[in-house]
């Protein structure tokens, strides 16, 4: 985990807050991010695609840790 730059910390840390909005929408049908942001506005759906382009990213990355591994 030392090898991660900020850009990595902060995909993995939206990753880890889209898994808990997702969490808390299939437990309590609770949308964090829309009760913060407002239901579909432009900044709720930046947050959405940016929790979307981490997990890509994540991805991705975990996949070249894996081949160095």
């Amino acid at each position: 985990m030392k090898n991660l730059n900020v850009f990595d910390w902060v995909a993995l840390v939206l990753v880890v807050v889209g898994g808990l909005n997702w969490g808390l929408v299939g437990l309590f049908n609770f949308d964090l991010v829309a009760t913060i942001f407002g239901d579909m506005s432009a900044l709720s759906r930046g947050v959405y695609a940016l929790v979307g382009l981490s997990a890509v990213y994540v991805t991705v990355a975990l996949g070249q840790l894996c081949r160095k591994a």
